[in-house]
């Protein structure tokens, strides 16, 4: 991987992290076109992911404080038992959305991924399903909620855990799922892009275990230093623009356009796979 596939496929793990497009799914694209290997990806995917959380934390840090001064925070009724504050069961939501990835991402993803595999063929399906999703939640009118309730966050959970297959927004699935349950726009998009963080930084670990084992010589052997700071830097650059554009994208409403663009993206994928 030289300088300048490093800063396409960097530029493109950034903005589509956050666009419901799937950023697995486009560096899938992405490495195929260029003739990358799966190894001299690896600690390549690592670097950018990491990248990307960096760029939720900058864009999102005000929220991200609110929600640790609010953990440390103890409350009491009348009759002396406690309670939880907004920030606590803000934070309560996020843990209990991270349960069914957290099983699928330790226990699953190795015989997902060896099941059906991260080429072409799947990725272009599962992008024609992004769009279904996103098509689903633009036309649906359900009952709108104030809050995101544990039941919703555990839901929400769910499909963020079947995005672990390549081609399946993450961003996309969490949102899309969200607004078909009733939660109000301004806050889901918040909610979707911080429920991400950890299991991002979960999977970014399980790579760098992966790293380990395989041998950083090994996986570092087709990618230079220089390469994997330009692409960090590609990443968290766009990273902090989509993470901000998304945010008001979902605040309009406006997913129905990312529906067509992985319609189109999707078919596109699967003629490339088959001819």
């Amino acid at each position: 991987m030289d300088v300048i596939q490093a800063l396409i496929l960097g530029f493109i793990q950034g903005l589509t992290e956050y666009l419901p497009v799937s950023s697995s799914g486009h560096l899938t694209i992405g490495a195929n076109l260029f003739g990358l290997s799966g190894e001299e990806n690896l600690l390549f995917n690592v670097v950018v992911h990491v990248a990307t959380v960096c760029s939720t934390l900058v864009i999102l840090w005000k929220e991200i404080v609110w929600i640790f001064k609010g953990l440390f925070k103890i409350g009491n009724d009348e009759q002396g038992r406690f309670l939880f504050n907004n920030e606590q069961k803000y934070a309560l939501n996020i843990i209990v959305s991270m349960i069914p990835v957290g099983i699928v991402g330790v226990f699953f993803k190795d015989y997902i991924e060896e099941i059906f595999g991260s080429g072409l063929l799947i990725v272009g399906c599962m992008l024609l399903l992004t769009a279904t999703l996103l098509a689903f939640s633009y036309y649906a009118k359900p009952r709108q909620k104030e809050e995101v309730s544990l039941v919703d966050a555990f839901i929400i959970g769910l499909a963020q855990a079947c995005a672990v297959m390549p081609g399946l927004s993450r961003s996309g699935s969490t949102i899309a799922t969200g607004l078909l349950l009733g939660n109000s726009k301004e806050k889901l998009a918040q909610f979707s892009f911080l429920m991400v963080i950890p299991p991002i930084l979960g999977e970014a670990l399980l790579d760098v275990l992966k790293v380990m084992k395989n041998g950083f010589d090994e996986v570092s052997a087709g990618i230079s230093l220089t390469a994997l700071v330009v692409g960090f830097l590609a990443a968290f650059i766009s990273g902090c623009v989509a993470c901000k554009w998304m945010i008001n994208i979902v605040k309009k409403g406006k997913l129905i356009y990312f529906a067509i663009y992985c319609a189109i993206i999707g078919c596109a994928t699967l003629l490339y796979s088959i001819l």
